[in-house]
């Protein structure tokens, strides 16, 4: 605006703040003449070259008739009509609609002078809305962070990847046209599905020095360790980030969770840190990685011709080692290269090679019984696994390779939840096959230092024997004594039961007929033997022979007792052998 033109503006509003009440308009229509404005152009110009007082507020303000429960239920309905494109199905006007006719809100307002009970506006309820804090761009607002702080170079990293606006073909990596390429075409996604190009990135959480790698096909456990392997490897002296890091945040995507991934992390001591799902912003500085990667490098390939997925890597690595180099990150002040060689050499771990790496993304741990001698074979190689804490004999270990191939680590689970890993060392063997370290018969004895159970049942032995020494347990035991002094009643708990008095129950008796039991007939001598014994000195030989008369086949075992009684009192069975018949 021109010095010329705001002295008109002001000699105006001058002369339209003299006259009275009504008649400013036409002030305003003759300086619209004038300046050759129009009426809203010339309001808006005089209010930037004069001052107006502020506009009384209003004694209702900050008030509102709609109630919070109606706001809540118009809200709920709002945001029940969101997509998962955050697009909302439900206006306002809409939801007020709905919920009216279904007797669910009145939304209304009793006017003063009437009396008459009036319906609110859409613009008085979307105010109540944002005045009770619940309108959905209130609601949908991100939620409040915590930056998060590491402590060094290497501490943590955090790893991502994102599906590229790129694909291979056999001339060479290409953009992809969305006209052609458009998401709702599954046709098109298809067939290019295969060699469609993802993008890694790998960001150090300290000093932001950031690794970006591409891959074909897929999100995949196979490409995530790969890149992190190459990521940990040390390379040439400008692309400085190398060495294993502490920690690892990746998103729970099933890539980043497949046991290749765990796996690797595992042997390597990376303690892996899985963010909640739908919470990206965990690993914010991740995701602004890709968004540098996507402004900064890829733009700048549809200009050239890319041929093949190692060019456009080629690229990658030259982009990032100038970037990091030079772009000045904003925490820090400097360049992330700058920031992450300050890294001191108790924080840089080495990492193994590729080949080792990758043996161990694949090596599963196995659960291996300890032996007697406190070892465990794993892959045809024994371990000593006696420094392990809380080991005991026959109880299941999980092993797994390390890194340096000349141990193994035994993996176990702290209070917290934590894995914890013990370095556990070959059994080295002599020519005999004895273990070099063996104690050598009549030269040296040496025992293992008691294992957690050896310890408890030793202090159970000598609770039962009440005594306070293995040696007095022992003598205890020698001598007889009872179990915990005597003092125990095993059966007290049954003398100390009340039982219920039953009365009888009549019952029914059974039908079943006692089977007969049928003995063998004894031999007369048998018979004598028996009859004798019962009768004393009376028994003859003309008795016998009345017997054996009487009973020619033998003497039933039941009529011992009638014979009996027929000897022990009267003479009458003589008699009858003196007659010659009974």
């Amino acid at each position: 605006m021109s010095a010329a033109l705001t002295e008109q503006l002001v000699a105006i509003a001058r002369a339209a703040r003299q006259v009275g009440h009504g008649k400013k308009t036409s002030i305003y229509r003759k300086a619209c003449e004038e300046l050759q404005l129009s009426y809203a152009t010339l309001q808006r110009k005089l209010k930037e070259v004069i001052v107006t007082d502020k506009r009384k507020r209003r004694t209702d303000a900050g008030q509102t008739a709609l109630t919070y429960e109606e706001a809540q239920l118009i809200a709920a309905m709002l945001m029940d009509s969101f997509r998962r494109n955050n697009k909302r199905l439900y206006t306002v006007e809409k939801a007020v609609e709905v919920l009216r006719a279904n007797g669910e809100i009145k939304a209304s307002y009793t006017d003063t002078e009437t009396g008459e009970i009036l319906p609110l506006s859409t613009s008085a309820i979307t105010r109540a809305l944002r005045q009770y804090g619940l309108h959905p761009e209130q609601l949908m607002a991100p939620d409040p962070v915590t930056p998060l702080a590491s402590k060094h170079p290497n501490h943590v990293w955090e790893m991502d990847a994102s599906l590229c606006t790129l694909y291979y073909l056999s001339n060479g990596v290409h953009g992809m046209p969305a006209e052609v390429y458009y998401k709702n075409k599954p046709g098109n996604m298809e067939r290019i599905s295969a060699n469609r190009v993802w993008r890694y990135v790998i960001t150090d959480h300290t000093s932001g020095w950031l690794y970006a790698e591409y891959v074909l096909g897929a999100e995949s456990g196979e490409n995530l360790c790969s890149v992190l392997i190459n990521a940990m490897q040390e390379r040439d002296g400008q692309d400085v980030l190398h060495g294993i890091p502490k920690m690892l945040m990746l998103d729970p995507g099933a890539a980043n969770t497949a046991g290749m991934t765990r796996n690797l992390c595992r042997s390597l001591g990376i303690e892996l840190l899985i963010n909640k799902p739908g919470n990206a912003r965990a690993k914010g500085q991740a995701e602004n990685a890709h968004n540098l990667v996507e402004t900064k490098l890829e733009p700048g390939l549809k200009l050239q011709c890319v041929n093949g997925l190692d060019a456009l890597n080629a690229i990658a690595k030259k982009w990032r080692i100038q970037f990091n180099a030079t772009a000045r990150h904003g925490r820090t002040g400097t360049s992330r290269t700058l920031a992450w060689v300050s890294i001191q050499s108790d924080q840089l771990v080495k990492a193994p090679s590729v080949e080792i790496c990758r043996e161990l993304a694949v090596a599963q741990p196995e659960s291996r019984k300890v032996s007697p001698a406190l070892q465990v074979s794993f892959r045809g190689t024994e371990y000593d696994v006696s420094t392990v804490p809380s080991v005991m004999v026959g109880e299941k270990l999980l092993i797994t390779c390390n890194p340096w191939r000349d141990s193994a680590q035994v993996v176990q689970v702290d209070e917290a939840g934590h894995e914890i890993y013990h370095v556990v060392h070959a059994v080295q063997r002599d020519e005999w096959g004895f273990a070099k370290d063996a104690p050598v018969i009549g030269e040296s004895y040496k025992r293992h230092a008691d294992t957690p159970a050896q310890t408890a049942a030793k202090a159970i032995e000598q609770l039962v024997t009440d005594t306070d020494s293995q040696a007095d347990a022992k003598a205890a035991r020698k001598a007889g004594r009872l179990p915990f002094g005597g003092r125990i009643d095993p059966y007290k708990h049954i003398d100390d039961t009340k039982l219920p008095l039953f009365l009888p129950k009549k019952g029914t008796p059974h039908e079943l007929i006692a089977p007969e039991v049928v003995f063998p007939p004894l031999s007369h001598v048998e018979a004598a033997k028996q009859i004798k014994s019962r009768i004393g000195d009376t028994w003859t030989a003309e008795q016998y022979q009345w017997l054996v008369q009487r009973f020619p086949d033998g003497v039933p075992v039941e009529a011992v007792d009638e014979v009996v009684r027929e000897l022990s009192g009267q003479q009458a069975p003589l008699r009858a052998i003196a007659g010659g018949k009974r």
